[in-house]
């Protein structure tokens, strides 16, 4: 088995989505493997990675309103606020959005759907620095 990962860090505005499809895909073919499988993997509590469609935005849009009701910002009920209302909010976006994916590869590109696209979910208001480790296996 053959393995290469590589490191690369991205800046969020806040609260939103972005994509990222692009970046895996060219350390993909950095990576040389033929058929084999990426892991996308984010170290943070407060963002998550997520693969969704790429096609309309008004679905990123959409699942943040889910992401809204499934875990409110300030929510009384909430004993951890370190870093303000939405603190444990994010944590627990985090844990329901997933903070890692495994993807194919199949002829040395992502096997991604026709309409699907790699994100970065940042679930905190504020801008953040984040790192995202790709390791690719064959």
């Amino acid at each position: 088995m053959t393995a290469f990962q590589h490191t690369f860090e991205i800046t969020t505005p806040g609260r939103g989505t972005r994509e990222i499809t692009q970046a895996i895909a060219e350390i993909v073919a950095r990576a040389g493997i033929a058929c084999g499988l990426v892991n996308v993997f984010v170290p943070h509590t407060s963002c998550s990675v997520m693969l969704t469609e790429n096609a309309d935005p008004s679905v990123r849009h959409d699942l943040e309103t889910l992401a809204q009701r499934w875990a409110p910002d300030g929510d009384p009920a909430y004993r951890h606020a370190d870093e303000g209302d939405d603190d444990m909010a994010a944590h627990g976006r985090t844990l329901l959005a997933g903070s890692s994916l495994i993807i194919p590869i199949t002829d040395g590109r992502l096997a991604l759907g026709t309409w699907q696209g790699i994100y970065l979910w940042e679930h905190r208001a504020r801008p953040h620095r984040r790192r995202i480790i790709v390791t690719v296996c064959g």
